[in-house]
């Protein structure tokens, strides 16, 4: 049995492991043992969870700005929690982005907004929201702003 089928089984049984032996064999330069299926569908995987990851985050100050600018009922309650959100989601964003997945959220921003315009409007039970995003991916990404 080759040690590629080997991986392969130990894919299904073990992931943590059979990342570690992938990563060894990668180290090595032994691509040809390597578990190419497994190792591409991981790769993709990474690829995928980043992508949801940052547009979660987006969405979340999306969320919030909106909440800071159109629910007025809550605003004295609730402005610096929601404040103090958009600044720690502003960071995890910057943090976290390069290049790419800062071109992902430009390219997803409207479907980004319309998901965070949706949770909104449910929150609050108002439908004053602007249905396209008033603010542009820099505006939500400023970290120096002050909302």
């Amino acid at each position: 049995m080759s040690l590629s089928k080997n991986l392969e089984d130990l894919y299904e049984i073990d992931d943590s492991l059979w990342l570690e032996k992938t990563i060894n064999l990668i180290k090595e330069n032994r691509w040809q043992d390597l578990d190419k299926l497994h190792l591409i569908e991981e790769l993709e995987g990474v690829g995928k969870r980043d992508k949801l990851a940052v547009a979660s985050l987006l969405e979340q100050v999306i969320r919030h700005l909106l909440l800071l600018e159109y629910w007025d009922n809550e605003y004295e309650r609730s402005h610096r929690h929601w404040m103090a959100e958009v600044r720690a989601f502003r960071r995890q964003l910057n943090k976290n982005l390069t290049t790419n997945l800062r071109n992902f959220l430009r390219d997803n921003l409207d479907s980004i907004y319309q998901d965070a315009r949706q949770y909104v409007q449910i929150k609050s039970n108002l439908d004053v929201f602007p249905l396209e995003c008033p603010y542009s991916l820099e505006q939500l990404l400023d970290e120096s702003a002050n909302n």
